[in-house]
């Protein structure tokens, strides 16, 4: 059954729904605010150590090496190199046109007989590019776990970002290069897939730093950088 209030009782009731409210703001209202507007998980950001996504109109190179003991029988330079420009693209907002194709860098490799005493500036100038990532692979297991037909791998690296033009690192500020280690201790039964695994947490692991990543991405399972595994 519905009251009908006169006028002063509508205005003592309003007064009264103000002052409980006044009186929630005054006491509890701050821990209210706080509640609504704290960021998610996902809204919550990982600084950015180099802002690529403020140089989106640069040119940029990923130029993938390996050391002369690391010896593979799949292209890990292409694999690796694919999955760097994907998280590029996806994350950073890079755009694919800005981004040099492992085809050209394929070809001048091959025309090039002194390409392994080039600098990276000079590869990148040579391509067109602003900006050279380079990524240094320096350790790489795959093993077959004995009777299980399944594999375990480790991929160890050091990625930096060079200006072309004056050959001088950008990324990372206070030291050489940035220590990439991704690994599992068992993972898919193709080989090729399980490769495909590591390259593609080593290209997590070293873009995350170039943008503001979201704090619950940034840390995924196979990155093993801050732990000393696989050493």
């Amino acid at each position: 059954m519905l009251l009908k209030l006169t006028k002063s009782q509508h205005k003592r009731f309003a007064g009264c729904v103000f002052a409980v409210l006044t009186s929630l703001i005054c006491h509890g209202g701050c821990g209210a605010v706080a509640v609504v507007g704290t960021p998610t998980s996902h809204e919550k950001k990982v600084p950015a150590e180099y802002d690529l996504a403020g140089h989106k109109h640069r040119r940029i190179l990923v130029l993938v090496e390996q050391t002369l003991w690391v010896g593979v029988e799949v292209n890990l330079r292409l694999y690796l190199t694919e999955a760097v420009n994907k998280d590029l693209v996806k994350k950073v907002g890079i755009r694919s046109r800005s981004l040099v194709a492992y085809r050209r860098l394929s070809d001048f490799r091959s025309n090039r007989p002194d390409f392994s005493l080039l600098p990276p500036a000079e590869v990148g100038a040579a391509l067109g590019a602003d900006v050279v990532l380079l990524v240094m692979v320096e350790n790489f297991q795959l093993q077959e776990i004995a009777d299980t037909g399944y594999h375990k791998g480790f991929l160890g690296a050091r990625a930096a970002l060079i200006d072309a033009a004056t050959g001088k690192k950008i990324w990372p500020e206070f030291t050489g290069s940035k220590t990439i280690k991704v690994g599992f201790e068992i993972g898919q039964r193709s080989p090729e897939l399980a490769v495909k695994r590591l390259v593609k947490a080593c290209a997590h692991s070293i873009v995350r730093y170039l943008y503001d990543c979201p704090k619950d991405k940034f840390k995924i399972f196979d990155d093993k950088s801050d732990i000393g595994w696989g050493d």
